[in-house]
């Protein structure tokens, strides 16, 4: 009788974007048949916590999904609001609004860079003992964190869970001289960003490529932040009104959290920075661009491990573009727009630093909150991710233990999951049968 020789990978404590999971792989002879990304946090209830409540309340309430993101939670909320009442917010407020979102790619993208993923590439259980090293690196790293912060906490009044931002616009908004004063800041900033790509694009980088649908919003002539239309790699293009009819959330079996998947013959897709740069390498700002063509990105990236390369140039796009926006901002007349409650139903969608971030409100006449649905970008990613992990752990069972585990770890860091996805998530335990 022949016994099939069996090996389970079990990571323990996987922290998830904004939460807790694993990681299970199981191999029979030669071949990957299970692959969980085990996601057993408890539901968070942020949809329910929102019906009831005023029109007015979502930026302040979604803000504490994540501390790492929650200026992408505003966004998205009050630009769907401000649709079901029939409100567009341009000019001067609007420019403001893309400008805060700078502030939270620079602070983010730095972060995972620096302290998450560039420990991995160097050979480091983490960024402390990198820093032991490597001072120097991790010092530009928070001195990149810091400019981010430093736009978020002169426009948002603080840089995690900001209080400045309302539907319509700020409670108040800067001067140009207030501006001004980030401008010093931000050009060293932006030297430290070049510095950045030149840096990580010399990294070792597996052989490895995803063939997903890439996601991402597209905006004429810019590189997306904000907001815009979802466009597809396969050819799609909706709306944030028409999301819904095109991406589908199930619920699987390991998992309290939804996975998502395209409608019709779509299946699993991507989102984040591999797709935002792939779909619009064309809208990025000159600086940006020289930077990517000087990494060897190419027109479009599809390889999860350089997309540390992406995630630099796009701290180089933010920056550039937040030098940009002070320098031709005109303080508007007022800073907030009047939003009258109304019935109906809004959508709003942009570019969080982890991918397409999608909102979705119904209101009565009051402006009270009847129904909502937030879709983050992890929950988009999670089925993306185990497939990948399943082709990236068949095509190297011959390792040892010890380097698969490595790679296991860095390959679910590629995409960036959240801050609490740390440098010890994974705690892996191999049994053979």
């Amino acid at each position: 009788m022949t016994h099939q020789h069996v090996r389970t990978l079990t990571a323990l404590g996987l922290a998830r974007v904004e939460g807790e999971g694993s990681l299970h792989v199981r191999v029979a002879g030669d071949q990957v048949e299970d692959v969980r990304l085990e996601i057993y946090e408890p539901p968070r209830f942020f949809e329910a916590f929102l019906r009831g409540r005023s029109y007015t309340e979502p930026p302040d309430i979604t803000a504490r999904v994540c501390g790492i993101c929650p200026v992408a939670y505003q966004t998205s909320s009050f630009l769907a609001i401000e649709a079901a009442c029939g409100v567009v917010v341009e000019g001067p407020l609007a420019e403001l609004r893309r400008l805060l979102y700078c502030g939270e790619w620079i602070a983010s993208h730095a972060l995972h860079i620096y302290m998450l993923h560039a420990p991995d590439f160097l050979g480091y259980p983490g960024a402390v003992e990198m820093a032991r090293d490597h001072r120097d690196l991790v010092e530009r790293g928070l001195a990149l964190r810091r400019a981010g912060n430093a736009i978020m906490e002169m426009l948002g009044g603080r840089a995690v869970h900001p209080v400045n931002v309302r539907v319509g616009g700020f409670y108040s908004v800067p001067g140009r001289s207030d501006l001004g004063q980030l401008t010093a800041q931000l050009r060293a900033a932006l030297e430290l960003a070049l510095e950045t790509v030149r840096w990580v694009s010399g990294f070792d980088f597996p052989d490895f490529t995803v063939d997903h649908e890439l996601v991402a919003l597209s905006q004429p002539d810019v590189y997306p932040i904000e907001r815009g239309t979802v466009i597809t790699s396969g050819g799609r293009s909706f709306t944030s009104a028409e999301f819904e009819q095109n991406v589908v959330e199930q619920q699987v079996p390991h998992s309290t959290a939804l996975q998502a998947r395209l409608s019709g013959q779509g299946g699993t897709y991507l989102t984040g920075p591999l797709a935002r740069y792939s779909l619009n390498a064309r809208y990025l700002p000159p600086l940006a661009a020289a930077a990517a063509a000087q990494a060897g990105l190419g027109e479009s990236c599809r390889n999860p491990f350089r997309s540390i390369i992406v995630r630099a140039v796009e701290v180089v796009c933010a920056l550039e573009e937040a030098i940009r926006l002070i320098e031709e901002y005109q303080p508007p007349d007022v800073a907030s727009l009047p939003v009258p409650a109304q019935s109906g139903r809004g959508h709003g969608v942009s570019e969080a630093p982890r991918g397409v971030l999608y909102q979705r409100y119904d209101l009565d006449p009051d402006g009270t909150i009847l129904s909502a649905r937030i879709v983050p970008p992890t929950s988009q990613n999670q089925a993306a991710i185990e497939r990948d992990l399943g082709r990236f752990v068949q095509a190297r069972l011959g390792l040892s233990d010890d380097i698969l585990t490595r790679l296991c770890e860095q390959a679910i860091r590629n995409y960036d999951p959240c801050i609490s996805c740390a440098t010890h998530f994974l705690q892996l335990r191999i049994e053979r049968g």
